[in-house]
């Protein structure tokens, strides 16, 4: 059975966003039979040029594709801001998810499905240094910033980037079973199952974002110094408030709490401390505040998903030998 797999392009998408899951169904064609055809469609049929300076090649135009029992995919692009304004793209987008059999974005690919009205009321992810505008823009979308792709019903939506290639090995596992998915998986030697989610990706996200002086203050002093004596009366003492208003302040701000804050902090130092040395969990648990190795693993899955030894497997290195 042909599976058709439309895919959205237009002047400045990005490219692996539209490269990485053609790369997985081309690869299940090859490995297992997968009888996917994807075909590229842009807004007058015309060929794009990516955001890379690449030009890809162009079937069909939005007009003439027919998309019944397909699955759409909408990749993003840096300029989303430009995508969410062209009317007669999001026209297209939402006709064509209306015929179709299920409905993907990639990346910032999501911005167009929202404002197509694709995900108003659906739980959807983006990546997740544009989940906060997502949701601002959007408020009738349910944004799960952590996520490396979610599916809401017959719509799916995936993180940043290379995201697309989970997402599209998901929907290989949907069509053609977990065994297929895995070998796809295998030759393109990338996981099946990612683990963690996006907070390994995150750099103190919240850090400069609080409006209130006393905060920014005290956000300031845990993230220069992660090591440092952050209990909430110390940092209470330091900020000349009660322990009980500065909890307040950070709930009301920045949405948590100063434990739950430092502890992100900590954690986020022990993770350029696991990409750049060799040092042993007990020394990198003492050097960023967490005190001991098992504190370190604790506070690492509650906040990362992931165990340090899995992080630095997966962040040191590439693996990859290279001659100077």
């Amino acid at each position: 059975m042909e599976r058709v797999v439309v895919v959205v392009v237009y002047d400045g998408v990005r490219l692996l966003d539209v490269t990485g899951p053609l790369e997985v169904f081309a690869v299940a064609n090859e490995q297992g039979g997968g009888a996917y055809r994807s075909v590229i469609a842009s807004p007058d049929g015309a060929d794009v040029v990516a955001n890379t300076g690449t030009r890809l090649g162009v079937d069909v135009s939005l007009a003439d594709v027919d998309a019944r029992g397909a699955t759409l995919v909408v990749p993003g692009g840096p300029n989303w801001l430009h995508t969410i304004s062209d009317a007669g793209l999001l026209a297209s987008i939402r006709r064509l998810s209306q015929q179709s059999a299920r409905t993907a974005s990639v990346c910032a690919g999501a911005f167009a499905l929202a404002a197509a009205g694709l995900l108003d009321g659906r739980r959807a992810t983006t990546h997740w240094e544009l989940a906060d505008q997502l949701a601002l823009r959007f408020p009738a979308v349910r944004v799960d910033s952590d996520a490396i792709f979610v599916q809401d019903g017959p719509v799916i939506t995936s993180a940043g980037v290379t995201s697309g290639i989970d997402l599209a090995l998901a929907l290989v596992e949907a069509d053609l079973g977990a065994a297929a998915a895995r070998l796809v998986a295998k030759h393109l030697v990338v996981f099946l199952q990612r683990p963690g989610g996006q907070s390994q990706f995150s750099v103190r996200l919240a850090a400069g974002q609080a409006r209130h002086e006393v905060v920014r203050g005290v956000l300031d002093s845990i993230t220069t110094d992660p090591a440092g004596d952050h209990s909430l009366s110390a940092l209470a003492r330091q900020a000349g408030v009660s322990e009980r208003h500065l909890t307040r302040l950070f709930n009301d701000e920045i949405g948590t709490t100063p434990g739950r804050f430092v502890e992100k902090v900590r954690v986020e130092a022990a993770q350029h401390l696991l990409e750049a040395t060799t040092d042993p969990l007990d020394v990198i648990a003492r050097r960023t505040g967490l005190g001991t190795a098992e504190t370190l693993r604790r506070a690492f899955t509650r906040v990362l998903g992931v165990s340090p030894g899995t992080y630095r497997n997966r962040f040191r290195t590439s693996g990859v030998s290279v001659d100077r």
